[in-house]
């Protein structure tokens, strides 16, 4: 965890110095700072500035002209050791974001980086570089999704920051776009949303902006890098492709807005810049030889759900070859992907749930029409292609859902004795549908319905994962209560995943 020493000058000017014309007006780091996208010689460094950050026009209150932003990056977190610094320049057509692509660090370092504007300094960020190509040094890692401000506290996210992993890896329904109330979780509406179901970009910078405005959810990003992706919440509930989630018109204006206020808000690479109502968020990152981590985008490019979205006991419509989840494209990147990773891990962090998973007791099938389940065709795909590859530890991280799972992937669900494709490790959410719970007969019949299911958790909390060349081994955190601050996280199940075993031991 970063200490709260003291922190020497930001360049040449001492902090005892006097403050100049801005600095005694208001700190315009109010929504911290973050990193990602590590690289074996540099990360992406990220901050927004926004002395108001609720202000009505979208914009922070940082007016309208340009703004000069320093940087600093340092190897211990006094800095002391400067190794890399600069400067940019930021204003409103950026929303007043800054993405740094600071190069030229060692592989596997850690490193400490702030920024500078107005005469204010910044909160201090710890960051660190993916090892270098072969190397096989081990991973610590944790996975979160799904954070609905009304529903309760971020204590999650500050329990991340306290295990101070390597990576965070961040799987979707980072912020929610409903209007107060629209959604309540099961304790009420604990903290209420900006006004308003999102709709122009001032909306969607202001949503991000309150989302960063707590305390915990700032802490993590200071903790450690993290590798984002977007699932359906950051545009509107249960979007596809071309299709809008609701009535509401206007789909493709806040398809805009929202891609661009989730580049503005999360640290990102260039190469993610989004054009239109286009944004390239399929990616991979390498962890040395270790892991590869294949960051998958499953609303972009799919079809519209089947049958209406949500569960259904007769769609055959989800079975049709044609319907696609990740699209042609995205699918052959990724077969690609995995047939030359070459890693001892390779892991697939994507939005939905990946196994079958049967809600009806008995002969009958209720499955979700938005997961895997119904776009069964491109899911076998997905399963030839890994197998095909010889991909030699195949995990896929993924969140959506409310509730921890943990499961083995089969190439047949109907057959428990198939091959065995891989497993999945499915946190629960950091805080949507309020205080979770711990229905024993509920989850005792999802098992016995659902054979290669080892796992169900309905508490909030998070996947915290160290990786080895030998092992996965997988932690399910989960937290009491989030309708109150303060919760402890204990862990919930423990499982390892065995260098080519491809199935879960206890």
């Amino acid at each position: 965890m970063l200490s709260s020493a003291g922190l020497a000058a930001l360049g040449a000017v001492p902090l005892t110095s006097a403050p100049s014309v801005h600095a005694a007006g208001r700190d315009p780091f109010r929504l911290g700072v973050a990193s990602g996208e590590p690289a074996p010689d540099g990360v992406v460094l990220w901050t927004r500035l926004a002395e108001r950050p609720l202000a009505e026009d979208g914009f922070g209150g940082m007016g309208r002209g340009s703004v000069r932003v320093e940087w600093q990056i340092a190897e211990d977190e006094r800095f002391r050791r400067i190794v890399r610094r600069g400067s940019v320049t930021t204003g409103p057509s950026a929303g007043f974001a800054v993405h740094v692509e600071a190069a030229g660090l060692r592989p596997g370092g850690e490193y400490f980086y702030r920024f500078r504007a107005r005469g204010h300094l910044s909160p201090v960020g710890r960051t660190r570089t993916a090892p270098a190509p072969g190397s096989m040094s081990p991973l610590v890692f944790a996975s979160a999704s799904c954070a609905h401000y009304e529903h309760g506290y971020f204590t999650a996210y500050r329990r991340i920051a306290g295990h101070d992993p390597d990576l965070v890896i961040h799987l979707g329904d980072y912020m929610y776009e409903y209007a107060p109330g629209d959604y309540v979780g099961a304790n009420g509406i604990v903290r209420e949303h900006t006004p308003g179901k999102l709709q122009s970009l001032a909306d969607y910078r202001r949503r991000h902006a309150q989302y960063k405005s707590d305390p915990d959810l700032r802490a993590a990003h200071a903790a450690a890098p993290w590798a984002v992706v977007w699932d359906d919440h950051e545009l509107e509930d249960n979007w596809a492709g071309k299709t809008p989630g609701s009535k509401v018109p206007g789909f493709s204006a806040r398809k805009r807005n929202a891609m661009r206020a989730y580049y503005e808000n999360m640290p990102l690479r260039r190469s993610s810049l989004p054009s239109g109502t286009k944004i390239r968020l399929y990616r991979r990152l390498r962890w040395g030889s270790l892991a590869t981590i294949h960051l998958l985008d499953t609303r972009q490019y799919r079809s519209d759900q089947a049958c209406d979205d949500w569960l259904r006991t007769d769609c055959t419509a989800r079975a049709a070859t044609g319907r696609t989840l990740t699209g042609a494209a995205q699918m052959r990147w990724l077969s690609d992907g995995l047939r030359g990773s070459g890693a001892r891990w390779d892991l697939l962090a994507q939005q939905i749930f990946l196994a079958q998973r049967d809600f009806a007791l008995g002969p009958a099938r209720e499955l979700s029409m938005d997961a895997w389940d119904g776009y069964t065709a491109d899911r076998d795909r997905l399963f030839a292609a890994i197998q095909a590859s010889g991909a030699r530890n195949p995990v896929a991280l993924t969140g959506d859902v409310h509730t921890a799972y943990a499961a083995d992937l089969l190439r047949d669900f109907d057959d428990p004795s198939s091959a065995r494709i891989g497993v999945e490790l499915v946190g629960s959410s950091i805080a949507s549908d309020g205080d979770g719970y711990d229905d024993k007969a509920a989850n005792a019949a999802i098992l016995a319905e659902n054979p290669h299911i080892a796992f169900t958790d309905q508490r909030r909390g998070f996947l915290l994962a160290r990786t080895s060349p030998d092992a996965l081994v997988a932690e399910f955190h989960s937290l009491p209560y989030i309708s109150r601050k303060g919760a402890a996280a204990k862990v919930a199940a423990r499982y390892t995943v065995h260098d080519g075993a491809r199935t879960l031991s206890g």
